[in-house]
Formats: C-alpha cells, structure tokens, sequence
C-alpha cells in the first residue's frame, strides 16, 4: 500500500543534518520513504492522512535497554550499583520463570511504542521470548544472549552461555525481514573472566564478516572502573581490547568513567559510546565525558537502561537530560545542542546496531517514522522544532509509531499486541515474584 502523509511538518534529512520542512508531504511506499517535499507529489497513493498539527521524525532508537526488568521497576532504589545489583537486582532475576520474562517484555514494548521508540537494544535473559513477542510486534531489535562467568576459575568450554549466544546468532540474526538482529555480548569486566572472555572473543571474531556485533557494559561507576585497574593493572576498556572483544564493532554502555587513553581506544576499533543520563544521575555514577566523546568524532548514541535503574523507558527524558545535565556540569548552555542530542537519537543509534537504512526520513531509507503532537500548550509556540522536541516535548506527546511502514501505535491505541492482556500477564507476573 502507498500512503500519503499531508500538512505535516516534517524533520527530514539534507546534507547530513535535519531540515525541516513545514506543512509538507511524505510518501511511503510499502515500508519505504518513497517522497518528501514541500509540495504535493504528482503519484497517486491509495491512502492520505492529514497530519496538521503533527510533525514527523525519525524513529527513536533506545540503545541500551534491558526489556524485561520493567517487573524490576523501582526495586532497590537509592542504593549504589554493586548492592543494587547483589542485593536486589540479582536475587529477584534468580526467581524469574519464563512467563515472567515474557510479561516483562510485552510490558516494556507498551511503554516504548508509546514513546516513540522505533528500535532497542536488549542485554537480557531468555532472549527467544522476545524474538517470539517481535514476530507480533514488528519492532527492530538488537537482542543478546549475555556471557557471564561469575567464577573466577570457570573454564571456558564449561560455560553455557558461550555456544548459546554463538546458537542464538546462527539460528535467528536476520530474521523478521532484517527487524531482528543478534548481538553479541559480554555483561561487564566484574562478571566474567579472562579466560572465558578471551575464548568468547576467539569464538565470535569470524561472525565480523557476518554483520556480527557486540554490546558490553563498561566503566559505569568509580568502584567499577578502579577495581578493574586493581585487578588487571588497565581500566575496562584497555581490558576489552586486549581480551579481543573490540575486534568487533561494539557498542559501550555508559562510560562515565573513561579516561582520554580509553577514548583513544575507542576511537581505534570504531566503539560506539551510549550515553544513559537518567540512569548515570539516579544511581549517583556521574557524568560520561560526551562533549569529548564528540569532538573526537566518536558515534555517541542514547539509552534508558532498564526501567529498574531509570525507572522508565522514556527516550524523551533522556534527550531533555542529555541535552540540559552536560550544560549545567560544565557551565556551558551551548555544549550539547538539539541537533546534536536527536542525532544521537536517531542517525548515531541506527549505526551502532548496524542499520544503514533507517534513522532518519529521506528518500530510500525504511519508513521508520513518529508523529508528535504539536497542539499541546507545552509545545506552543514552536518557532524552531528541534529545541522543542530536546527542551519541552514528553513522550505523552508521540501520536503515532510506525516502522517499516506499518502504524504500531496510534493515538493511544496498540495495534499490534493487546494492552489488557500485557497489563494483566504483568501482574500476574508481579504476583509470582513478589507475593503481592
């Protein structure tokens, strides 16, 4: 079906920036941007929506999310990462079923189409629920089977999770029509070892060539970072790269605490930072170095993390963070403008999970797009789009996510996957978990 978008304002893609086009027309020919200009194009579509008042953006794209542990949402809060993880992350996911991580992520897929968020990268357990979950959906999603080796002395072919992951990505990378895609990926430096992260490197080096590509977590606290120094005599991210996994293109949550020695290997092997504001400042890590990150040319792109570190999966929130916290830190309110902040939204999350045909609106690329509510009186008057969507917009405002050229959400209604029974399977799921 060809389908006509009219009287939009539309934040396209010229000369590698956004350009904004008022009141004008976008085409979509099955799942492909077929047309976009200020007049009416001359082809017939066989459907035409009016969307004034509406303007047209990118698909969001959550580069760090772990889907599930929206059941996790607000357990431990206030406590640092190492006792928020051992103490009440890791104890609730040891009681976690499969019904639990499929509750979890049909919660966590309500939350994101609402809020516009196209694509997500997911570091989480039971990944096949959400490969199943997708088929339905029709989101795009990097997804992981996680290695861990929590024993110090675990040998390598001992470990489960090796051949598991390396099985996920023969089995399911591609799939659903390229929506899906398999990553690979190592937890963090304090939850494996040298030796099944070297094996795992040498085991997954060949997929390169098959579009493989790895998610890590890497120098998110203090403690973190200066414990790995302690331990290895390097910081995490010398420790990466000499254990092998940077061989491949590799995507680095959080970062806070890089030095410029780290950035230098970044900027090496072609390592894509994600900068997780909400979730840094709530559990007191401290600010990434991204104004450096940028001027050395490095594809710095956004996440939530999970809803239990955040505790929501707003991208919104996170470009208003990213664009307002780094400014204040470092006493300069020109440090991180909107076109910079949506870019890391859109153009740089599309290339770190490897997607060359989506992130913006032009011509040839994916019909990846969201339509946000103009007509609210925190958005008026709109002289420039941009520093609206960075400084005043919420993701309440998104009225519409589409990807590939089907509507996913619109104007509160969900049409691929059921509300009512994603609600209920979460409490249910809570009911299991926690007794209540």
């Amino acid at each position: 079906m060809k389908l006509l978008f009219k009287n939009a304002g539309i934040l396209a893609w010229k000369d590698d920036r956004f350009d904004y086009i008022p009141e004008g027309f976008l085409g979509v020919d099955g799942d492909t941007i077929d047309y976009i200009g200020a007049d009416r194009p001359q082809a017939p579509y066989d459907l035409v929506k009016d969307m004034r008042g509406r303007l047209l953006i990118p698909g969001i794209i959550n580069c760090h999310c772990h889907a599930a542990m929206t059941l996790l949402r607000g357990v431990g809060s206030d406590l640092p990462l190492d006792r928020w993880l051992f103490e009440a992350v890791f104890p609730v996911e040891d009681r976690m079923k499969t019904a639990d991580f499929i509750a979890g992520n049909e919660l966590a897929v309500l939350e994101l189409l609402a809020s516009g968020v196209t694509a997500f990268s997911d570091m989480y357990m039971e990944p096949k629920t959400l490969i199943e979950l997708n088929e339905q959906v029709g989101m795009k999603v990097n997804l992981t089977r996680v290695v861990q080796a929590f024993d110090p002395s675990e040998p390598p072919k001992k470990n489960v999770r090796v051949p598991e992951s390396l099985q996920l990505f023969d089995e399911y990378h591609g799939c659903q029509n390229g929506r899906l895609r398999v990553d690979f990926a190592v937890h963090a430096e304090y939850t494996t070892n040298d030796a099944v992260t070297r094996y795992y490197a040498d085991k997954i080096r060949p997929y390169r060539e098959k579009g493989a590509r790895v998610q890590v977590h890497l120098s998110e606290t203090r403690k973190e970072h200066e414990a790995c120094i302690q331990r290895h005599g390097m910081t995490p991210a010398a420790w990466f790269e000499a254990m092998g996994i940077f061989d491949l293109p590799t995507a680095a949550a959080h970062c806070v605490w890089c030095t410029p020695e780290d950035l230098n290997i970044f900027k090496a092997h072609g390592v894509y930072p994600i900068h997780n504001p909400t979730s840094n400042l709530k559990l007191g890590s401290g600010f990434a170095p991204v104004p450096e990150m940028l001027e050395m040319g490095l594809t710095v792109a956004l996440g939530t993390d999970g809803a239990a570190s955040n505790n929501n999966l707003n991208m919104f929130e996170e470009m208003h963070l990213a664009a307002i916290a780094m400014n204040g830190y470092r006493l300069d309110p020109v440090l991180m403008p909107p076109p910079t902040v949506l870019r890391m939204a859109t153009v740089n999350g599309a290339a770190l999970q490897g997607r060359d045909d989506t992130g913006c609106l032009a011509v040839g690329k994916k019909a990846d797009i969201v339509a946000v509510d103009m007509d609210r009186p925190h958005l008026y008057p709109a002289f420039e789009p941009l520093p609206m969507l960075t400084y005043s917009a919420q993701a309440s405002d998104v009225c519409m996510t589409m990807v590939d050229g089907r509507i996913l959400y619109e104007n509160g209604e969900y049409l691929t996957i059921d509300r009512d029974k994603a609600l209920y399977d979460a409490k249910q799921a809570v009911k299991r978990l926690y007794g209540r």
